[in-house]
């Protein structure tokens, strides 16, 4: 496969799960600003939305205070920003029409659909009752586009490369919503362990799919131990850190390539942290600390997998 072909599914892999990303960390920052006592500042959960994704500055350059409207809007629809949902959507399919040789018809159908979609709704804009419906359009999106790539495309590289974007975004973005809650939305010492503080917990499972799940594992009441237990180390998990990097190295694996060598040590050094770790030990260092550490390396995989496969340096 040529590097630069492989270059646009990945890329085209990760824009449509950042598209899907974007939508689940805005879904669980509007659900809990709706919460009258989720935190102290009214703005705190949208400032925490931009810093955690990197864009507080892009953001000030353009709005004063903070909203929820502007916050929506800038990362949702605004084309400046260049990780909105529209554009990591239009991004999708514009490395999808590249490569249109190696998708099949089906494939490039439901990302062009999609596009076509994303036009009309932002011509429009998102109406005030109609924002919780927005962020479950982008991910009945991209379950569609996952759907479809995993029924219709040959387990070759073309699909590994897909695979390996898909699942090395999704760690990021699991790191990334957990890291809003805990370093930024912990509520005050009153509301530990109270009605806000179990809402919020509610609220950020339901937006990685998981509420029921943690109802499955544990038939317990909510707690932050047992939230990060589950979206760190389970591996059955399908949004956990352990389940997205066990999908990250197995794909690794089976790309190989001759010049892969320090990017498997590093994905399998961090996979094992994650296969063979425990919740108390990542606790007791700090899980802000913890999950700071583990964006930097998933980072580090990303620029790995690019000078390797991508744009290897000459010889």
């Amino acid at each position: 496969m040529l590097s630069s072909t492989a270059d646009h599914l990945f890329w085209m892999a990760r824009s449509m799960e950042r598209a899907e990303n974007t939508a689940r960390m805005l879904d669980v920052t509007y659900r809990m600003s709706l919460l009258k006592q989720a935190t102290q500042e009214p703005a705190q959960e949208w400032s925490a939305m931009l810093n955690i994704s990197g864009l507080h500055y892009e953001y000030s350059q353009q709005h004063g205070e903070v909203s929820a409207d502007d916050v929506i809007h800038f990362m949702a629809l605004d084309e400046t920003n260049p990780s909105s949902i529209v554009n990591s959507l239009q991004l999708a399919r514009e490395n999808a029409r590249t490569v249109r040789g190696s998708v099949t018809s089906e494939m490039w159908e439901a990302l062009n659909s999609t596009w076509i979609e994303i036009n009309s709704i932002r011509s429009g804009g998102v109406a005030p009752d109609g924002i919780a419906g927005f962020f479950e359009w982008v991910k009945e999106r991209s379950h569609l586009f996952r759907g479809i790539t995993y029924g219709t495309l040959l387990r070759d590289d073309a699909f590994r490369f897909l695979r390996l974007g898909t699942f090395l975004e999704r760690a990021d973005n699991t790191a990334r919503i957990l890291d809003v809650k805990y370093h930024i939305l912990l509520p005050s010492l009153q509301d530990v362990g109270g009605a806000a503080d179990y809402y919020q917990w509610g609220a950020l499972l339901r937006s990685v799919s998981a509420f029921e799940t943690y109802r499955k594992v544990y038939r317990d009441v909510i707690t932050p131990r047992r939230v990060a237990e589950l979206l760190i180390l389970r591996a059955d998990m399908p949004r956990s850190l352990h389940a997205s990097l066990q999908e990250v190295n197995q794909q690794l694996r089976e790309i190989n390539g001759e010049r892969a060598g320090e990017l498997l040590r590093q994905s399998g050094l961090l996979y094992s942290e994650l296969r063979y770790g425990r919740i108390e030990d990542i606790i007791a260092q700090g899980l802000h600390e913890y999950l700071t550490r583990c964006l930097s390396r998933i980072y580090g995989l990303g620029d790995l997998v690019n000078s390797t496969y991508f744009w290897p340096a000459e010889d």
